[in-house]
């Protein structure tokens, strides 16, 4: 099946996607880059992207990191939550979208069950998403109880970013997607789970449902760079979901998502306009057709004609 193009797959979207970065060129995003910016004040940008079109968009929209999030096992896949995706399909979406980022640095989400067992297995799976997909680091969920293997993955030259508060591969713990740190006890928590972090050296720490406050009180406490989603905007830095910015999520938004765009619409309503054209007839046109040379056409005219005077 052809992808509106007679070039070889994928030549249709080079027309499309713009082949010129948006802005003005950028130098490549590191791990040490997020720490300048936390120390001059310059707000971090993360977005999520799970396929090689909307990764480029993002990176030459200049994000600062794109996050191949977890996420993708309910927005991409369909899954109910985040804890059915393997390490096998995060790693297929992780190469898609490493083709399409250049500069902005590629975290790729460690799936529930990949580094929970034993550290070893923490480091083999961490390993893969570098040398077969081509991220740069890896996302791990949990503090405290989680640092040690943390720092094996660390210790492998690995970077890892940190992700506490609302972890949603607990979600069965937790009863739900709750805002957590509500309480003298769980803000005490928190707060050693994100130095304990800090002091494993991690490159970055997603603060995740917690309130504005916490958030506040842990992104001064830490050197570490804090990116926020549902964690007010003291952090060091804000992450959303793609398909939350874009309206392309069914079902309630949360509380902290701000919508930018509404590709719903856009789609729904190109694909209404493409059905009533192709059931009127209205498409393709013969503009969009390919029509044969002038002496092919006047050959086959031709031999056209000597059979219908056998007939």
């Amino acid at each position: 099946m052809h992808t509106g193009s007679i070039r070889p797959a994928g030549g249709a979207l080079e027309d499309i996607v713009s082949l010129t970065p948006i802005g003005e060129p950028r130098r490549k995003i590191t791990t040490a880059t997020l720490r300048e910016k936390k120390l001059h004040r310059d707000p971090i940008t993360c977005l999520t992207a799970y396929d090689y079109a909307t990764a480029r968009l993002v990176d030459e929209a200049g994000i600062d990191i794109v996050l191949v999030g977890d996420s993708l096992a309910m927005t991409m896949l369909g899954y109910e939550n985040t804890l059915s995706v393997t390490v096998d399909e995060m790693l297929h979406h992780v190469r898609a979208v490493r083709r399409g980022v250049k500069d902005a640095l590629l975290v790729a989400d460690m799936p529930y069950g990949s580094y929970h067992e034993t550290a070893d297995e923490a480091v083999h799976n961490a390993a893969r998403f570098v040398k077969e997909a081509g991220a740069e680091a890896v996302k791990m969920e949990g503090g405290e109880k989680r640092v040690d293997v943390i720092r094996r993955v660390i210790d492998a030259e690995i970077p890892v970013a940190g992700h506490i508060g609302l972890t949603p591969q607990s979600v069965n713990v937790m009863g739900g997607y709750k805002v957590q740190g509500k309480t003298l006890n769980a803000i005490e928590q928190l707060m050693r789970d994100a130095v304990a972090l800090d002091r494993a050296g991690v490159a970055c720490i997603y603060l995740e449902g917690i309130p504005r406050e916490v958030a506040a009180l842990i992104t001064a406490e830490v050197e570490t760079p804090t990116i926020g989603i549902g964690a007010g905007p003291d952090c060091d830095g804000q992450v959303l979901v793609f398909h939350d910015l874009v309206n392309l999520t069914f079902g309630h938004a949360a509380k902290f998502v701000r919508r930018y765009g509404d590709a719903a619409a856009l789609i729904t309503q190109s694909v209404l306009s493409f059905k009533a054209d192709v059931a009127s007839h209205q498409f393709p046109s013969d503009a969009e057709s390919y029509h044969l040379p002038k002496d092919t056409q006047s050959g086959l005219e031709t031999v056209l004609q000597r059979k219908r005077a056998m007939r």
